[in-house]
């Protein structure tokens, strides 16, 4: 999988020209919209000085763009809008992201949201007293540790935006996956997994929120197809890879 690039155009458009300037970009991001090689596009406007623009585009890549889009049958479209504002262009440069990126408390996490630690611990707790007793699932826990709750308890609190306790102490993603292999996980198994797990939230006490409950569940089933991939006789062990980050509405760009 290519990393995605972003590119940053940034305008000076004399203020007189600021409504026609919108109303072009407003129709050529039908084109960028249509575009496979789009992943999302904005256009900000400087506070301080309304003669600055800039346009933020994230490309599946640098040659998606330059060899994809501009090659497609939708830049002539795109072009014709923007044509009249290219003596505007002060940059127009591809960036790729850094390390260096993270989020604000502005918006809580998953996590805190959901209770912190005592909240995935409540989940874990009441979720494996119900797996031991099923009779679908019990066979695969046969001989389950001690200790495999509050494990799973750590992982979830990582997932979803918590301390990063698992990855520290019990290695991380790839001890995860390991833990799945050769267990031959059936679809009916898997898909008891998530309606259990759902049913323990309730009974934890876990939000209730459509917002909470729809990034639950995304990460849930997500999480319960990769591990039946890896429990199977065909799976290939992942490249190295840090626990999946799970926010509101958006999954980590990862492949099996």
């Amino acid at each position: 999988m290519t990393a995605e690039t972003v590119e940053y155009v940034r305008y000076r458009i004399p203020e007189q020209q600021s409504a026609e300037f919108l109303a072009a970009y407003t129709r050529a991001a039908a084109q960028l919209a249509a575009a496979p090689q789009c992943v999302d596009y904005e256009l900000t406007r400087c506070e301080e000085d309304f003669e600055h623009f800039i346009l933020r585009i994230t490309w599946t890549s640098t040659e998606a763009h330059l060899e994809g889009f501009r090659k497609s049958e939708l830049f002539p479209g795109f072009l014709a809008e923007i044509r009249p504002y290219i003596s505007d262009i002060q940059e127009m440069r591809h960036y790729k992201p850094t390390t260096v990126r993270g989020t604000g408390s502005a918006v809580p996490t998953l996590y805190s949201w959901a209770g912190g630690a005592e909240a995935f611990s409540r989940l874990t707790s009441l979720f494996y007293d119900k797996v031991l007793k099923d009779d679908l699932l019990a066979p695969v826990f046969d001989g389950l540790a001690p200790e495999h709750a509050s494990h799973v308890a750590l992982w979830l609190g990582e997932v979803f935006g918590g301390p990063a306790a698992y990855s520290e102490n019990l290695g991380g993603h790839g001890h995860m996956v390991a833990k799945h292999f050769g267990k031959n996980i059936t679809e009916p198994q898997r898909r008891r997994w998530v309606n259990l797990i759902q049913d323990a939230a309730d009974e934890a006490g876990l939000p209730t929120d459509a917002e909470f409950r729809s990034a639950f569940l995304a990460y849930v089933e997500w999480g319960t197809r990769l591990a039946l991939y890896f429990s199977g006789p065909d799976a290939q062990p992942p490249a190295e890879q840090p626990v999946p980050k799970w926010n509101w509405g958006a999954a980590p760009p990862y492949q099996q």
